[in-house]
Formats: C-alpha cells, structure tokens, sequence
C-alpha cells in the first residue's frame, strides 16, 4: 500500500465486523468474486455484484495493491441444460454466448476486466482431484455414480451463514435425495442423467460437478486454497459459500478466507429481484433508456451492503447529477482551451491558490475516509465533491470577466489541479470513460430523448416554435411548449440573444411517468 493512504476497513461477514485490512502477502491482494451463471441476459442484481466489486478493485488499487482479482462462470449447470434443450441448442455453446453478452454489459457499466476469467468446462481436472483428495479425507461418499459431501464431517458447518446443522436443508438447486446421509449433505459430483447432452468422464463413472465445488477448485488453483478476499451477493452466503468452506477446507489443509464480503440484493418493490420470480429487470432493458453510467451511479447511491430498491425517479436523478457533472467539466474544458499556451509556457511555475488548495485536499480527504470505512459510497458525489464543482463554476465565471493574466496564472492551474482531482475521484468510482465530455454528454441527451419518446428533430421544432412565440409575446404558448417539454424530461435553457438550447432533466413531478418500479416487467 502506497505510503500515507489510509488504512482499509472492510466489513468481514465472518465475524460481523468491519476489520482492517491485512493482506496474507504485503502489498498484494488475492481476490475471487462468484460470477453468473451463464443461461441468460444479466439482470440489475448482477450488474449490482460486479460494480460493487469491480470499486473494491479499483480501490485498492488506487492505495497502491497488485490485485489478483479472479471471476468465474458458471458455464455447467441445471439451468443451463434446461434452456439449452428448449432451445435445441449446445449447453456450451449458449453457455458462451451468455458469457459475451455479459462481458458487453460489463464494458458499459465500465467493470473493469478481471486478471482472470475462469469457466468450469475448463477446468474439469482441477474439479475431479478436488474432489478425489475430499473422499479420501473421508468427507465425501460415492452413491451410484454420484459424490455427495459429509456436512457431519465439517465440525464448524454453518459458520459463515450463523445455519445450524440441525436447520439446515438442501439448497434450493439440489432436491432433497434420501440416499444422503444427511439431508444437508450436497453434491460434489452428479452422475449423467438420460438425454443430458453434455458429460465427462470422471473415477465415479461420466456426470458433471455439482455447483459448489467450483468454486473452491478455481479459487485454489488461480489463487490458493488460502487468499484475501472472497465476494459475491448475499444470497450466496448459504449455501454456497458455506459449502465452498467446508469442502476447501477438507481437501486442503491450509486454507481459508480472510474477508468475506457480500453485497445487498436489489430488490423490486422492496421483493429481492431475481429470474426465479419473474420480477427482474435486464441490464439491456435499463440502458436501453439511461445511460450505463447513470446506472452504475444508481448502483453506488446505497451502501453496497444495504438492500437497493430499484426505481425509475432515481435513475433519473442519478442521471441528472452526472450530466451536470460533465456539463461542469466540459464548460471547464472549453473555459480554458484558450489559454493551454499559456498553461504550456508557465511550466508549473505556478501554484494554486489557498482556497484551490483547500478544495483539494478535501476532495481527496473526504472520498478516501469515506471509501476506506467499508467502501461507503453513499451518498455518492456529495460533501466536498460537490464544493469542487461550485469551486470550478464560480472561476470559470472569474474567467470570463477578468483576462487570467491580470490575476496571475493561479486560477488557471487552480482549475487544472481541482479538475485532477474531480477525475479522481471519478475514476475510482468507475464513473469516467474513454470519451470526452462532450461525447458522454451527447449519449445521454440521447437517451434522454429515448426516455421521453421523442427524437430531437421535435425537441427543436418546440424550440423554434417558442422562438416565434415569445417574438410575438405569445408567452401563454411558450410556457405551454416548455412545459410540455419538461414533463418528458426536457429543460429548455435561453442564452446569449434568441438562441435556447436542451439539456436533459428531471421530469416535472406533477406529471410525470411512474417510477419503473411500479411496471410489469418485459
């Protein structure tokens, strides 16, 4: 870790505590997150796993780790068969269309790519010897073709997830089979059904692996059987991550998790989303109509920790501030292009001004303490952050009335050195891409016209319409253009002379659509 950042406190499930940071190697992070499993376009509560996640990467690497980040698919599996038989199609070659589709949301919500990307189809020999070292730890059995592991044989089972042994049950993928010894007892390896497309070879006769004992096979290969960080959403705390710990730790004598962390659901409604009840929403259906940003925005506006509930009116206010965010940086851009000579010639010779200074030192302060106490992100872009862009509006008016060389070069490298800081910040959060300002800002008047239903070709046939009304000082009809306008998320803004121009806002509330949250899904 980088010398004077501050200490990394992360909320460990395992023991219901926020602790610090200490990496088993120093300066290094092993890190392994459970991905998707791969028989469907992703929904929101995907998408709410691997940005929470993907800031955790991006944190850490910003106080100075060498990350090794590992994400899985899960390309072998029940649901995966039974989607690819009603479609006729090769469990893995749908399994991997899946895959793709997934990594394409990932790049919008700007998720960085993961140092590795395991499946499990690939990694059938590392599952087989897993399983092979459990059995003879004597912690797994072999009925008919299927492994099932001994739960009675996990002297700490149900630490992770607070079950008691005498609670608990089969997970929901796996039926109750009275050939267990224990109810509980899962599956490790399941023998080939009659008509399953797709099987391998194993000592117990041709199957599959059973759902848990991926994960632990793949953490340990590309990582260890002991490593830093395991994550993933709540959901998976019982009883898959729980199974992972039992049967890692039958098979491998030193091994272990330091941190657990898990994410909140995302919830419809205040009802945990998901395929299963048929209240989902895609990531394609949200960005369809809001930016990708705006959604990872909306992703980070609650603790990753807390339940998200899921709503129209605050996509559209997270949309709403990054716009201003970006019209504030790209006035800022144009607000200096003049003067980059000037900038280039003075060769940092000069220095901020105290107030600049200030805001600095706040903007970081602030959003480091903040992420450092369990990644708080919530509120997003508020406190210092927010003064940052009041600094930069205010000198770019300074700008203007008063030619920069008459007050030193400290207001231009102010601006220069506050608008660091701002990318920052925005950076870390994932909230930045490859675009210019004026780019992102264009995609999400874009998608604003998208959400209001109209293209601009209207947007500006009302504007000239209110033109020649407030010419003939027709002002009944031009309040009613502009209104009709902001009702479908449409400010209209006039300047300099005649001329009016559009941005994207939030919806007037007296008539505007209802939230997402109260439609049926597609």
């Amino acid at each position: 870790m980088e010398a004077g950042k501050p200490e990394l406190k992360l909320h460990n499930t395992m023991t219901q505590a926020k602790e610090v940071l200490k990496p088993i190697n120093p300066g290094k992070i092993g890190m392994y997150v459970c991905g998707i499993t791969a028989y469907d376009l992703s929904h929101l509560g995907h998408a709410r796993a691997s940005v929470s996640f993907d800031v955790l990467y991006r944190y850490l690497r910003h106080l100075g780790y060498e990350v090794t980040y590992v994400r899985n698919f899960t390309d072998v599996d029940d649901k995966v068969i039974e989607k690819a038989n009603k479609l006729g199609e090769n469990p893995l070659a749908l399994s991997k269309r899946y895959c793709e589709e997934y990594l394409v949301d990932m790049k919008a919500l700007q998720c960085l790519l993961p140092t590795h990307q395991p499946r499990v189809s690939d990694h059938m020999d590392h599952i087989i010897k897993m399983i092979e070292k459990i059995i003879e730890k004597d912690c797994g059995y072999v009925v008919d073709g299927d492994v099932f592991f001994s739960v009675d044989k996990s002297p700490n089972y149900g630490q992770l997830s607070g079950q008691l042994l005498d609670h608990t049950r089969a997970g929901k993928r796996v039926a109750v089979d009275p050939r267990k010894r224990n109810p509980a007892d899962f599956a490790l390896w399941k023998a080939v059904k009659p008509g399953e497309p797709k099987w391998w070879k194993s000592p117990w006769g041709p199957g599959r692996p059973g759902w848990h004992i991926e994960c632990s096979a793949m953490s340990s290969h590309y990582l260890s059987p002991r490593f830093d960080i395991h994550g993933g959403g709540a959901d998976l705390k019982f009883p898959h991550h729980e199974n992972e710990i039992a049967q890692t730790c039958a098979a491998c004598e030193d091994s272990g998790v330091n941190y657990w962390l898990h994410n909140g659901h995302v919830t419809n409604n205040n009802v945990k989303m998901g395929k299963s009840l048929h209240n989902f929403f895609t990531i394609r259906e949200i960005t369809a109509k809001y930016h990708p940003l705006a959604l990872r925005h909306f992703l980070l506006s609650a603790h990753y920790r807390s339940p998200l509930n899921y709503s129209g009116s605050q996509l559209e206010r997270s949309s709403d501030v990054l716009y201003y965010v970006y019209q504030t940086l790209q006035d800022l851009v144009e607000a200096l292009s003049p003067y980059q000579e000037a900038l280039k010639d003075d060769n940092g010779k000069a220095e901020e001004t105290a107030e600049a200074k200030d805001v600095i030192m706040k903007v970081k302060s602030e959003f480091e303490s903040k992420m450092s106490d369990d990644l708080n992100t919530s509120p997003i872009l508020t406190g210092a952050f927010q003064d940052a862009m009041k600094f930069i509006n205010v000198s770019i008016i300074k700008l203007k009335k008063k030619h920069p060389r008459k007050q030193g070069m400290s207001l231009l490298v102010s601006l220069v050195e506050v608008e660091k800081a701002v990318r920052e910040v925005l950076d870390v959060l994932g909230l930045l891409t490859a675009l210019s300002y004026a780019e992102l800002l264009k995609e999400m008047k874009q998608k604003a016209l998208a959400r209001a239903g109209i293209g601009e070709e209207v947007v500006l046939e009302k504007i000239e319409a209110r033109r020649i009304a407030r010419k003939n000082k027709d002002f009944e009809t031009s309040d009613r253009l502009r209104e009709y306008l902001a009702i479908k998320g449409v400010s209209l803004m006039d300047i300099s002379g005649e001329d009016t121009v559009w941005r994207p806002c939030l919806p007037s509330s007296s008539q505007s659509e209802p939230d997402a949250s109260q439609e049926t899904p597609s």
